[in-house]
């Protein structure tokens, strides 16, 4: 049998599989911004977090990523075989970039800029919500391309705590020594990645474009 005619007998499970990653990526990905952008900005207006809220998702970034999900699978509450564990993993994946682009993003703002938000006499949260969130969104969400892209890829290793995704396909390749399940696993996640990649690229380029930033 062919790789197409094996392809064209499992397109029904590739096309689950496939929704699963996406959406294990998706869910990810919101949750590591919903997390990471708010601390971002916390840190930008009390510095003494800086350090060790970018130390810890610094260290994360460090560990194997098996090695993360062996680590969680035996915590109460958030452990265990399956998405959960797979999700919060990559959550903690996330966050390096989000916030350390978010900071960057917040900080490069032009002081000119502040200096006429103060004389129009903004407060510090309108300042921050109407001035610097928005000319800092370009830097932002680059972070957040670079979250979501790296995350298609975890999501492939995160099937080996039972997370599905196509991850499920490669490592059932290996077992059986298949090269057509490890084809039919490894290339639509590397054609999520790099749709994800340009989707992203061309949104961001356009919040760039908008507000004459520089891209990232």
């Amino acid at each position: 049998m062919s790789f197409l005619e094996f392809l064209a007998g499992r397109w029904t499970e590739i096309l689950g599989l496939t929704l699963e990653h996406v959406v294990l990526v998706v869910i990810s990905t919101v949750a590591g911004v919903l997390i990471a952008v708010p601390l971002g900005l916390a840190i930008t207006r009390i510095p003494a977090l800086g350090r060790p809220v970018l130390g810890f998702a610094g260290v994360i970034q460090t560990v194997p990523s098996l090695a993360l999900f062996g680590l969680l699978i035996p915590l109460p509450l958030i452990g265990g075989i399956g998405s959960r564990t797979a999700i919060i993993a990559l959550v903690l994946y996330a966050l390096l970039p989000i916030l350390r682009n978010t900071v960057t993003g917040v900080r490069q703002v032009d002081p000119a800029i502040l200096d006429a938000a103060n004389g129009m006499g903004m407060t510090d949260w309108q300042r921050l919500t109407l001035v610097e969130v928005p000319l800092a969104l370009p830097s932002i969400f680059s972070g957040i391309r670079i979250a979501t892209v790296v995350g298609v890829g975890l999501v492939t290793i995160a099937a080996a705590v039972g997370a599905g995704g196509l991850g499920s396909l490669i490592f059932r390749g290996l077992a059986m020594l298949d090269s057509r399940l490890l084809f039919a696993g490894a290339i639509p996640s590397a054609i999520l990645a790099l749709l994800a990649d340009a989707g992203l690229a061309m949104l961001e380029a356009r919040l760039v474009a908008s507000r004459g930033a520089p891209t990232s």
